[in-house]
């Protein structure tokens, strides 16, 4: 049977529970973090030593708040779609099969926010430290050059007095 076990550094692993002469085990199918994917299901299904029930495994994620996605993840692609925006050239042969593999999957237009960040696909930490620094550096440098505003000088509470002016006459 294949269970949902939370590790202390916030990752999640499916587990099998396994019963040997010297008591029960457990043995560690897939590891993953954040969401639980289609394809840590299949690499536990195909890691699991008996019947793997990937149903319990999604109810028992969802019981225990575990975000699920039904969508593959697409690392290969990422690979590719970065190697090809740091313009590596492929052999022409290749282009050809896989022009005409992406040919029969099926497609959607990319949203704008996702073409926007589209170079950054597949770019290493190191690299998206360098720009982020980079754009901190140019906001000090702009608020740096700006000249001083004037800030007004807060007013202070108003004084309530127990002597109404208008009753001081009286």
């Amino acid at each position: 049977m294949a269970y949902v076990h939370r590790r202390s550094d916030g990752r999640f692993e499916i587990r099998e529970s396994l019963h040997t002469p010297r008591g029960p085990r457990a043995r560690t199918l897939a590891t993953f973090r954040d969401v639980l994917t289609a394809d840590v299901l299949d690499h536990a299904a195909a890691r699991a030593t008996r019947a793997f029930d990937r149903a319990a495994v999604l109810a028992r994620a969802v019981e225990r708040g575990i975000r699920v996605s039904a969508r593959r993840s697409s690392a290969p692609a990422r690979a590719l779609l970065a190697q090809l925006r740091r313009e590596r050239s492929l052999d022409p042969v290749w282009v050809t099969l896989l022009r005409e593999a992406l040919a029969s999957c099926a497609a959607t237009p990319v949203p704008e926010e996702r073409a926007e960040v589209a170079e950054w696909v597949g770019v290493g930490e190191r690299r998206r430290g360098e720009a982020l620094r980079g754009l901190l550096r140019t906001h000090d440098r702009i608020v740096r050059d700006r000249p001083a505003r004037r800030m007004r000088e807060a007013e202070p509470f108003p004084r309530f007095s127990s002597l109404d002016p208008t009753l001081a006459d009286a």
